[in-house]
């Protein structure tokens, strides 16, 4: 069969084939009375046996060792073929990852894109300082790619760039939440706390009912951070959780200075006296849990504090009579 007809037959251009004569990879049985190359049926079985090595990513002279090399033993090419196609997709798939955030930022003209470009840069850096100017950079006019800031700042280590990155996220306005909510999913446990803390620090609608729903979060720490943040914004429903920290003894001054803050507000006062006072009649809690909760009606005003407070003055715990007369001698003296 000639070099056309092998080529009409096999998909593979007459050049490409005169290629793997020169390279020794398939050489014509013999030519005819013209000269022209003719190639008999082996020679096209290994033709399409070049072919189908070469679909998977093999480069020619690897081809020929698989083919010509008795010794040759498929399995460990195959496997750094593995490695290199995972390397050559994740690279792939970073470069569609770059090119979606350069779009979704919608840059005006070259300038913008290659901002952002030094942006994304900079953010992937492994020198924080770097990191940290990114940061602030991008909180400039031009457009910043806002799930490449929530990116970093969920998997940002280093506090001062990641509290500067919570800055720039706090800028980029209520769209970001969606992005951020992912987070909150994570089953890293680590992302899902900068997460929360991230919408913690976004003003508005959305980010407050995000907080609200951070409220019933499997993860504590999640829940924790949610309260304190809501407290913050007077929201009532936080004080179950600001209690259980009180009880619990994490952040619990934290938890009283926002339960605190909940108090300004007359409707809530009498509601989060309750509270305390409910958790400290309840039996099984320890005698530090019980200060902590007596400590915190100290900034709560109304009746049921004040009520609370004579009970409490005669515990049988001294610490928490103590306590509980003290304050109640404040109380007397303003």
């Amino acid at each position: 069969m000639l070099i056309g007809e092998v080529a009409r037959r096999s998909g593979v251009s007459a050049r490409m084939l005169r290629h793997y004569e020169s390279l020794g990879l398939v050489r014509p049985t013999g030519r005819n009375e013209a000269g022209y190359r003719e190639y008999s049926s082996e020679d096209i079985r290994r033709i399409f046996h070049i072919e189908s090595l070469r679909s998977l990513g093999l480069s020619l002279r690897e081809v020929g060792r698989a083919l010509d090399d008795p010794g040759f033993t498929p399995s460990e090419l195959v496997d750094d073929l593995v490695s290199r196609t995972r390397e050559r997709i994740a690279a792939e798939t970073e470069l569609l990852t770059r090119l979606r955030r350069i779009g979704a930022a919608e840059p005006t003209g070259w300038e913008d894109v290659l901002r952002i470009v030094a942006l994304l840069q900079a953010l992937g850096s492994e020198s924080a300082g770097r990191r940290q100017h990114a940061a602030l950079s991008s909180a400039d006019e031009a457009p910043a790619p806002v799930e490449a800031l929530v990116e970093a700042a969920l998997s940002e280590t280093d506090p001062n760039v990641a509290g500067t990155l919570r800055w720039a996220l706090a800028r980029s306005g209520e769209g970001v939440v969606a992005l951020l909510a992912e987070g909150l999913g994570s089953p890293v446990a680590e992302v899902r706390k900068r997460a929360v803390q991230s919408v913690a620090e976004i003003a508005g609608d959305a980010a407050t009912a995000l907080l609200q729903d951070a409220l019933t979060n499997s993860d504590v720490v999640v829940r924790r951070c949610a309260a304190l943040a809501l407290g913050a914004r007077g929201a009532a429903g936080a004080v179950p959780t600001l209690i259980d920290m009180i009880v619990e003894g994490a952040n619990d001054v934290d938890a009283a200075d926002a339960l605190s803050g909940l108090a300004a507000d007359p409707a809530l006062a009498d509601q989060i006296a309750t509270g305390l006072v409910g958790r400290l009649a309840q039996g099984g809690i320890e005698s530090s849990a019980r200060r902590r909760l007596t400590q915190a009606l100290a900034d709560i005003p109304g009746v049921t504090t004040s009520r609370a407070l004579a009970d409490l003055s005669n515990d049988d715990d001294r610490a928490v009579a103590l306590t509980a007369t003290y304050l109640l001698t404040l109380r007397d003296e303003q």
